[in-house]
């Protein structure tokens, strides 16, 4: 009787346990989420020095559309869309490099005031300025403060070599350094909105179609309403900034303040931020102060006072509060806190942020009184 041997298996030819439908939809469908997040973690982070610069262009892109778009409809595309792009990208870049360029000449043109200041000083100290003779109290025991201290060669020659040391040209370096990064992150933001210009249908597209599908119809509502928000915080903070620095440039060039264009300039920028013009306000009047005209640095704080205030409480809550329908407490936040957490980036992030906030809270709010 032949012995009962087991038939030998070929492991090759043995089947994989097979999962059941659902089972396996659900695996790879958690499969894809890791996958997806894994990528995103690693895309993030590889261009986490360029997400400045690109926020920067899409708030570009997004502030100038309706520019873009009305010239794109006077003057059709061709076939590559390739000029039109450009001008509007090498506009931009003007407009971001013309007052580098005028603050640089200013700065060449007073370096020879800046080197003969340093070599008085070093030679015969440095002399009392004029507005402590016009004090209204304690004139006189400043001014002999500032002869027995500063005033003597012993004196301006200490305090002009206590900054000829190392720290000052490391410092001088890091600045260096820091000016090369922003050139370089200011160019790639300049690349990446002229492909936001050439392709923005494509971009649009697929930007509200990802809202849709990720979050219905909801999600496009926030990105709409992010959208205007941007637009509505371009228009209150950036042309009303302008406004207010072309208004007071025009009072500072009366009154006398030195370099009133570059003054004005300052006030244009520090107004965009709520309240901050107040310090390039402050720097006219003491300038004045220091040059013994007080009388026109009570006009130039007054006008600041005024033109400010109906700025900051009327024409800037109008603009923002009507696009975005938010109450200025919260466009007020938005700025502040955006500007303490992402630097300038956060005077339209923050606001943008907010106004998505206040979105979802009153159709929550809407939609619980609806059903009730």
């Amino acid at each position: 009787m032949l012995p009962i041997t087991q038939p030998v298996t070929d492991p090759a030819r043995i089947d994989a346990p097979t999962l059941p439908p659902a089972e396996r939809a659900r695996s790879q469908e958690a499969a894809r989420v890791m996958l997806v997040l894994a990528l995103s973690a690693l895309g993030l982070w590889i261009l986490h020095e360029f997400l400045p610069a690109l926020a920067w262009a899409v708030v570009l892109a997004i502030a100038l559309w309706p520019v873009y778009a009305r010239l794109e409809r006077r003057f059709p595309p061709g076939r590559h869309n390739l000029l039109l792009p450009t001008l509007m990208t090498m506009a931009v870049a003007l407009v971001f490099l013309a007052p580098l360029v005028v603050l640089g000449v200013q700065a060449a043109r007073e370096a020879h005031d800046v080197a003969e200041f340093v070599r008085n000083a070093e030679a015969s100290g440095i002399p009392a300025p004029d507005f402590l003779q016009h004090l209204p109290f304690g004139a006189a025991q400043a001014t002999a403060w500032w002869n027995d201290n500063l005033g003597h060669a012993q004196a301006g020659s200490d305090l002009i070599h206590r900054f000829d040391n190392g720290s000052v040209l490391g410092a001088s370096r890091n600045f260096g350094r820091e000016v090369v990064h922003r050139i370089v992150l200011f160019g790639f933001s300049l690349v990446a909105l002229f492909f936001l210009f050439r392709d923005w249908r494509t971009v649009t597209g697929q930007a509200l179609a990802a809202c849709d599908r990720l979050f219905g119809p909801r999600g496009e509502r926030v990105a709409r309403q992010m959208v205007a928000s941007v637009h509505g915080t371009v228009d209150g903070l950036v042309l009303v900034g302008l406004g207010e620095g072309f208004l007071l440039g025009i009072v500072y060039y009366f009154a006398g303040v030195p370099h009133p264009v570059l003054l004005g300039a300052l006030t244009a920028v520090a107004a965009m931020i709520p309240f901050g013009a107040a310090l390039a306000i402050a720097i006219a009047a003491l300038l004045l102060v220091a040059a013994g005209s007080v009388t026109a640095a009570l006009v130039v704080a007054a006008a600041g006072l005024v033109v400010t205030f109906v700025a900051d409480h009327f024409v800037r809550p109008a603009l923002i509060g009507g696009t975005t329908k938010l109450p200025f407490l919260w466009v007020l936040l938005g700025i502040l806190g955006g500007v303490e957490t992402f630097g300038l980036l956060g005077l339209f992030v923050g606001p943008a942020v907010m106004a998505a906030l206040v979105l979802l809270w009153r159709e929550f709010t809407e939609g619980h009184e609806q059903e009730a």
